[in-house]
């Protein structure tokens, strides 16, 4: 009885995973289409640097490209891009002369605002189709499934961080 109740806890939780997967795919197209409608449309890359940033005040580069599962001069070279375009600043570290801190910039952190209201926006109609109830359901499942996944970043942040 125990192997059916596992067999069965295992094809229920892979039904789910599949659910969010699928998902998942649906939220990155209409993600994309929030960021292509930018007037300053960032790489998938670049945003996943800014939205690291605004994560994780003042990191040096080489955190960055840990969190970025990139190398240095990768990291280097997509910063130099976001510098460019005013998104970030380099500043002195406060207690290491040869290293820099990375920060968002004003621009930044604007951008990175009314990227997420546009977000927001192109899930109003999907969610209007659903009823008060099935919003309802959608929302607790979602806020616990954001805390566990948060967890796990952050988990995984921390490690390569080197925290």
């Amino acid at each position: 009885m125990n192997a059916v109740n596992e067999f069965r806890r295992t094809r229920a939780a892979d039904q789910v995973a599949a659910a969010v997967a699928d998902t998942a795919e649906l939220l990155e197209i209409l993600f994309e289409r929030a960021r292509d409608a930018s007037p300053r449309p960032l790489s998938l890359s670049q945003v996943r640097a800014v939205v690291a940033l605004d994560r994780h005040e003042g990191l040096n580069l080489r955190s960055l490209a840990a969190l970025l599962g990139s190398t240095p001069p990768l990291a280097s070279r997509l910063c130099d891009r976001l510098e460019a375009v005013g998104f970030l600043e380099r500043l002195p570290h406060a207690r290491n002369r040869r290293e820099l801190v990375l920060r968002l910039s004003d621009s930044g952190r604007a951008y990175l605002q009314d990227l997420r209201a546009r977000r927001r926006e192109s899930l109003h109609s999907v969610l209007a189709a659903l009823t008060a109830d099935e919003r309802d359901v959608l929302a607790s499942g979602l806020r616990a499934f954001h805390a566990a996944a948060n967890r796990d970043l952050v988990d995984g942040d921390n490690r390569a961080a080197g925290r």
